[in-house]
């Protein structure tokens, strides 16, 4: 949880910053590269498990709320946007020296961006990594949501350090 004694020169977000620009960079010029570079549906198989396709999720994450009707771009924008601003004042009031806990609340950040920006830009997320092993399909997900993952299991990680009194 945020630490309100923390002052700004020590705080995660002065030093993570450029890393959440980076990687929501990163996430947004993958997406444009693969929606210029597919058509909708297309999918290009990279190995027996595992393609590149691109597709369009109008709803949150395993395509929740897709078919509503368009309401849900904005009910999830305003989420979004409220996580995003709660995550930057929490990185504020986190020192570095919780390291496990500033890069996952900052790779959390970068994803929610991500999916933020193109939900409001153009009312969907743009979705490129397929896996399956037949008859079984995962849901096509993307870098957003890979950051999200690895920073949500990072803060569970935190959480457990935290519990058993260790550092990471």
């Amino acid at each position: 949880m945020p630490n309100p004694g923390v002052n700004s020169a020590a705080s995660a977000w002065r030093k993570l910053w450029p890393w959440v620009l980076g990687l929501w960079l990163a996430d947004l010029l993958i997406k444009f590269y693969v929606s210029s570079q597919f058509i909708y549906a297309e999918r290009l198989n990279v190995l027996p498990i595992f393609d590149l396709t691109l597709v369009h999720n109008t709803g949150a994450a395993f395509s929740f709320l897709a078919g509503q009707g368009g309401w849900q771009r904005w009910f999830f924008a305003v989420i979004g946007i409220a996580v995003s601003i709660w995550l930057v004042r929490w990185l504020r009031h986190t020192s570095m020296q919780q390291r496990l806990l500033a890069f996952s609340l900052a790779f959390i950040l970068a994803g929610a961006l991500g999916n933020l920006t193109e939900r409001v830009v153009q009312g969907y997320v743009v979705d490129y990594l397929l896996f399956y092993w037949p008859p079984y399909y995962f849901p096509a997900f993307n870098l957003a949501d890979i950051l999200i993952f690895l920073g949500a299991s990072g803060m569970l990680l935190d959480m457990w350090f935290e519990s058993k009194g260790s550092t990471p």
